[in-house]
């Protein structure tokens, strides 16, 4: 009898850590997977591919200065978002378009002040060169974020890798989905103590003087690598009027200077004897003979550019112009130059659904950045042309349970969780989703009862919070093109300018500058 309570014992024991370890999964009958993937030689013949193609990159490194840099940013877009997109563009085994880049390193993106750094730090690390405090663009980490006094000295002013294209002879643009005066963008060509300081009166609000603090969009208009810019297409035309004019849209302005900044850009290039047009819709653009244009401006939304997947579900696709469409004209632009571009390319929505907990559209936008990417490779050169493409901070999104590999990845895991309640696969450390994780009354809500296919559903959070926050994890840079084997490894963001600079043989990185 003792043996047999010993023998219980140890097979309960045992029972217990085989289910913690490895808990039990139901089996899915009509999983398909394709034959190939079955057998051995499959993925011996996949891995003999691969370090084939290792060893050649090897031994044909590209090491031919880059004419033109094309720096894509997905805001937001963590290495969880990749993973989570290959599955929504139809399985863990596929690749996004610049997964397929030959050389691939990871970036820290913490701020000087902040162990999770905003979009404002992180566009001064990757495109000044320097880390900043959080909310501050364009400048050192001398200056504090809302300094009225700090952020107008001059010295804290840092230089950005357009700035150097300019000074160098080359043409340099930007694109992105978000209000052209938003942080990332800003990092470009501003320098400002706060982020928010896009328009004059939002400096008032603040107690400071929008004379001395000038707001981002005068600094867009006004200012020497701004004002200097060949393309700039995004979103916010709302900081560039004042508030008793409505916008082509009926929208009304947000400044209280009087002023039309975008009529101000106009008159300047005209009294400079310089070819310039501003568009602020599709139809505007693809009108545009890009040819006969010096400069352009494109303004499309009073604010932010809409979804990528909204384009479609709410019509909009023949007014407003896809990330793919904007990096198509900036580029046909910036190809004139004769002594080459930098181009700035921003996917912003990525960051903002993901603020909202809504992973389904940030995946969308996430899709759409990695066609924006292929168009510009197939688009340029390899020889030429270096293409990195990189994110600014991560998103406390993760990617959960035991999924089958081909269900949705929308959907639930197919075990319950220790409540008997079933779970997302997608979820949030914290966010707004947590209102449709959690009832004050009832505990833990029952999500099979969600519609959690619909576009707009806020994925399960832990911590309720109005907005989910960023995460502080390395993010990916994948690169393309001349000497982009100098973006393996691991380091600061910050070192992405000063590699993308030297390549290119400008700036302070240039070679007689070493």
């Amino acid at each position: 009898m003792r043996f047999l309570f010993l023998a219980l014992a140890i097979l309960a024991a045992t029972e217990a850590h085989r289910v913690y370890d490895h808990p039990s999964l139901p089996r899915q009958r009509n999983l398909k997977v394709a034959d190939e993937e079955k057998t051995t030689e499959f993925w011996m013949n996949k891995a003999q591919h691969i370090l084939a193609h290792k060893l050649q990159n090897l031994n044909e490194l590209n090491t031919r200065k880059a004419k033109n840099v094309i720096l894509f940013m997905g805001d937001g877009m963590s290495v969880h978002t990749i993973t989570a997109v290959r599955n929504f563009m139809g399985d863990s085994s596929k690749q996004v378009s610049f997964e397929k880049f030959p050389y691939t390193g990871l970036s820290r993106t913490y701020a000087v002040d902040k162990r999770t750094p905003d979009s404002a730090n992180t566009a001064t690390a990757y495109l000044n060169g320097v880390k900043g405090n959080y909310g501050t663009i364009g400048v050192n980490a001398q200056v504090r974020e809302g300094d009225c006094f700090k952020g107008n000295d001059t010295s804290t002013h840092t230089e950005s890798i357009a700035k150097w294209a300019q000074d160098a002879g080359k043409w340099a643009g930007l694109v992105t989905t978000a209000r052209v005066t938003h942080a990332s963008p800003a990092g470009v060509y501003a320098h400002t103590a706060f982020r928010e300081w896009e328009y004059d009166a939002a400096v008032t609000y603040d107690g400071c003087s929008p004379d001395i603090n000038v707001d981002i969009a005068r600094q867009l208009v006004e200012w020497p690598v701004g004002k200097e810019l060949r393309v700039v297409l995004g979103g916010g035309r709302q900081n560039f009027r004042d508030q008793s004019v409505n916008d082509e849209e009926g929208s009304p302005g947000y400044r209280s200077d009087k002023r039309d900044l975008i009529r101000e850009w106009l008159d300047t290039k005209a009294k400079e004897n310089k070819t310039a047009h501003y568009v602020w819709s599709k139809k505007g653009l693809e009108m545009l003979d890009l040819d006969k244009s010096e400069y352009l401006l494109g303004l499309f939304s009073p604010s932010h550019c809409p979804y990528h997947g909204e384009l479609e579900r709410k019509h909009l696709q023949d007014a407003d112009p896809s990330l793919s469409t904007m990096t198509e004209a900036a580029i046909k632009m910036l190809s004139k130059s004769e002594n080459g571009y930098f181009l700035f390319v921003e996917g912003a929505l990525i960051d903002m659904a993901h603020h909202e907990s809504q992973a389904h559209m940030a995946l969308e936008d996430t899709a759409e950045f990695a066609r924006a990417v292929e168009l510009a490779r197939n688009m340029t050169s390899e020889e030429d042309t270096l293409i990195v493409v990189t994110s600014d901070h991560s998103h406390t999104m993760t990617i959960n349970g035991y999924p089958n590999r081909n269900a949705n990845i929308f959907k639930l895991a197919p075990e319950m969780a220790d409540d008997g309640l079933p779970y997302n696969v997608l979820s949030y450390a914290n966010g707004p989703g947590y209102a449709n994780t959690f009832s004050s009354t009832e505990g833990r809500r029952n999500l099979a009862l969600d519609n959690y296919m619909d576009p707009e559903y806020r994925f399960m959070a832990t911590t309720p919070m109005e907005y989910e926050t960023h995460g502080a994890d390395d993010v990916g840079v994948f690169a393309s093109g001349p000497y982009a084997h100098y973006f393996t490894g691991n380091y600061e963001q910050s070192n992405i300018p000063a590699l993308m600079a030297h390549i290119a043989d400008i700036g302070p990185f240039a070679d007689d500058k070493l």
